[in-house]
């Protein structure tokens, strides 16, 4: 029973990861890295989906910041507050387009000041460990909990230190969805990098169990 019990995880795990298993980072077009400027793309996003508007609005802000030429921090540093809002306001991030202006230029500011403009330098500093990079993560203005997690759950694809990730709403979903409810549990139903696409999934999954019941 048990193995028949795992394959039909897997055959889920499979079937998740293709149809819903997209991750931010991918949907925002960023080719996710283990070098400076992708993994600054990536932070950018996991702040802007930190706040209270829809992760459509965020991903679409996100793709335009990238339009604007911003996928460096030094790229962003040289905008001018005003180029930013306007850009943040193409993306359709009205509601908080004037406070993340400055977030992103704070941003771009303590990762130059404090890790050289480079986020292996943090996650070294925090010896790789997840919750003392989450942590890390959290003196960035605008970046909480959640942003900290969004931004682990789908670096893991590149930084294999950090896998096994899986936050609470991962979790969430993977209960919905019968399969492990653990980081260790949910890593042995995928190849290795699959990880971050697995939780993608999970995540839509926890927000709308409805996905369950397609295919």
């Amino acid at each position: 029973m048990a193995s028949s019990t795992s394959s039909a995880q897997q055959e889920t795990a499979r079937r998740l990861v293709t149809e819903h298993g997209t991750t931010f980072a991918a949907d925002a077009e960023i080719r996710l890295k283990d070098t400076p400027s992708p993994l600054w793309e990536l932070l950018v996003l996991s702040l802007l989906l930190s706040t209270r508007i829809s992760s459509d609005i965020a991903v679409a802000t996100a793709r335009e910041l990238t339009r604007a030429g911003w996928t460096t921090l030094e790229h962003l540093r040289d905008s001018t507050w005003q180029e930013r809002v306007d850009a943040l306001g193409r993306g359709g991030y009205r509601r908080y387009d004037e406070s993340t202006a400055t977030r992103l230029d704070d941003a771009a500011a303590l990762l130059l000041d404090r890790w050289h403009g480079d986020l292996r330098a943090l996650r070294d500093e925090a010896d790789g460990e997840p919750s003392r990079i989450a942590s890390l993560l959290q003196e960035f203005t605008g970046i909480g909990p959640t942003g900290a997690d969004i931004f682990l759950r789908e670096v893991q694809a590149v930084w294999p230190g950090v896998r096994p990730y899986a936050d609470a709403l991962v979790l969430r979903g993977a209960r919905l969805a019968h399969l492990p409810e653990d980081a260790d549990g949910l890593a042995g139903l995928v190849e290795g990098d699959d990880l971050s696409s697995l939780c993608a999934a999970l995540v839509r999954v926890a927000r709308d169990p409805e996905l369950l019941q397609e295919g």
